[in-house]
């Protein structure tokens, strides 16, 4: 039976999700009987978040915690704040990191949360107060061995820390385990900030070796240019890439020739975005999706590769650097063209893999250095998507059903021996 409480729009993040469960239950032979626990959410939280204003008025935010699945270890994923967070987007967020972290292998389970809020509004005392009651509302349900929020849309090292330091004033004790994404001096890990696109480059690179294109002199398209789509850019810049269109909420950009990276990235630091950057000609957003490039990552929010745009892209690599980003019938659109998709829950994973590594850092208190840090993350990695790309070798499917169809499996067969309780 279908959950009283989801939208019915086949698009629906949750929709989404239920979809792409649907199509790798016949990959998980007897295991298959579990199959309706993935379509649950173990636990989800709805909270009021009331605050003073600066103005005395006093406001209200609503933020939810959705626990996706314990079974495989604590609950792992970050927190948004964004003005159209809902219930449903965050349900399937968390589903979508329980399928991630067992897609590499992690020790975790999935979560999500968020707030429906636009931050920029928000002075920096009224956000540490939103910041700080949110985490008191869902203390009930997070803690180091329990579910350990990090950064996602709009959040940062100082909201964890903020997060951090009022878990820890209510537990009575410094618990640096809870969140991940700090501050390096607060128990944060080197290399935390680009782990997620750095992670984007590393199956990026490996799926273009496969498919025998250079990267040197290859041209790529990014949608979202903050930590993630800016990181990749960076790193597709490093290994001879040209980055020539990228978008974002202030607009669309395109160069030919490429940008200059070492110009565009500190424009975007410094105006919050691509729009009015000198280095290329403004384009309509809607003619992002026409550009000719080889590599496409969209690393913005879910959603953006419809139908008619997966008709209309060049592009012989997508690269999911955010999450959910292509919708079901778009993913078959572009399996029918030849367009090789590298799935957000193995792609994007390089993020909750070195927060991985920081939780397990701040429970020993002895922190590794970046270069250590980033060539685990480099193996983890690409062990993850070898074995994926032997099941869709294998199964003959895509690469999506075949990280479904590994991660499901792991996720099952962990419930399987744990058994019913009671």
């Amino acid at each position: 039976m279908a959950l009283s409480y989801v939208s019915n729009h086949p698009d629906s993040p949750w929709n989404v999700y239920l979809m792409q469960v649907d199509r790798v239950v016949p990959y998980l032979g007897k295991l298959s009987r579990w199959a309706e626990t993935l379509k649950r959410p173990k636990r989800t939280l709805i909270v009021d978040i009331p605050i003073e204003m600066d103005d005395g008025t006093i406001g209200h935010f609503e933020g939810f915690r959705s626990q996706h699945s314990l079974t495989r270890g604590p609950g792992k994923g970050g927190v948004r704040y964004h003005p159209d967070v809902t219930l449903e987007e965050v349900m399937a967020l968390a589903a979508w990191m329980t399928i991630k972290n067992a897609a590499v292998a992690l020790p975790y389970g999935g979560a999500k949360g968020g707030i429906r809020v636009d931050p920029k509004k928000l002075s920096q005392k009224e956000l540490e107060k939103m910041t700080r009651r949110y985490t008191s509302e869902i203390g009930i349900i997070i803690g180091p061995q329990q579910d350990i929020p990090a950064p996602d849309v709009n959040t940062n090292a100082q909201i964890m820390a903020w997060m951090m330091d009022t878990y820890s004033m209510n537990v009575g004790a410094t618990a640096t385990g809870v969140v991940t994404g700090k501050p390096i001096h607060l128990g944060g890990s080197l290399g935390r900030v680009k782990a997620t696109g750095r992670g984007v480059f590393v199956t990026g690179r490996e799926a273009a070796r496969r498919l025998g294109l250079k990267l040197d002199g290859a041209k790529v398209a990014v949608q979202g240019l903050g930590n993630v789509g800016g990181s990749a850019a960076e790193l597709f810049g490093q290994a001879g890439g040209k980055v020539v269109a990228a978008q974002d909420h202030t607009g669309s950009i395109f160069n030919a020739n490429g940008f200059d990276l070492s110009e565009l990235m500190p424009h975007v630091k410094a105006t919050g975005g691509v729009g009015g950057f000198k280095g290329a000609e403004p384009m309509d957003d809607e003619a992002f999706w026409d550009v000719s490039c080889d590599i496409l990552i969209p690393a913005a929010l879910e959603g953006q590769i419809t139908a008619d745009r997966a008709k209309r892209i060049k592009a012989k690599l997508v690269l999911e650097g955010a999450n959910g980003p292509t919708n079901p019938a778009a993913d078959d659109i572009l399996a029918d063209r030849g367009v090789l998709v590298v799935p957000d829950v193995i792609c994007n994973a390089g993020g909750v893999t070195v927060s991985y590594f920081e939780w397990v850092q701040d429970f020993s208190s002895f922190f590794w250095s970046e270069d250590e840090i980033n060539v685990r993350l480099d193996k983890i990695m690409v062990d993850a998507l070898k074995k994926i790309w032997d099941t869709a070798d294998r199964h003959k499917i895509t690469l999506r059903t075949a990280t479904f169809a590994v991660a499901c499996e792991r996720i099952l067969m962990a419930r399987e021996e744990r058994g019913l309780y009671p």
